[in-house]
């Protein structure tokens, strides 16, 4: 066991460094599909929740709760999907994905429904500038 946290190469690729919260680091999926985060805490060598220390499992379920809160407030979503999946990335990552009934794959899951559509720049700034403050204000990042 590495004792150094290395983010996966795949959420590397495929994410964007948003906050860094005391456990966790936020990385928004660069699909603007959906507005769709991923919290991986940094804890070397941890696939699933139940490997990390228990206190590390509260700040974990207090920090995904907290995402959740905000980013329903932030996209005002009808529905807070959240998941653990790691089949194709083993590090622990979970996924929080606002979803609402009008999204291009409602009701279904949005793996493999359409293909990432990456940020614009501009999009990307906007959603810092309106998410980041909020994070700031309760979570503290």
């Amino acid at each position: 066991m590495s004792n150094e946290f290395v983010l996966h190469s795949d959420l590397q690729r495929d994410g964007i460094e948003i906050a860094n919260l005391p456990l966790c680091t936020l990385l928004l999926c660069n699909d603007s599909n959906y507005p769709w985060f991923i919290m991986v805490p940094r804890r070397s060598d941890v696939k699933d929740i139940y490997q990390l220390e228990w206190q590390d499992q509260l700040q974990f379920l207090n920090e995904s709760s907290a995402v959740s809160e905000i980013l329903m407030q932030c996209f005002n979503g009808d529905k807070m999907n959240v998941a653990a999946l790691g089949n194709m990335t083993p590090q622990l990552h979970i996924h929080h994905i606002v979803r609402f009934k009008n999204d291009p794959s409602w009701p279904k899951p949005i793996w493999g429904q359409l293909p990432l559509k990456p940020y614009e720049k501009n999009e990307l700034e906007q959603l810092q500038r309106k998410l980041v403050p909020m994070l700031k204000e309760v979570i503290g990042s």
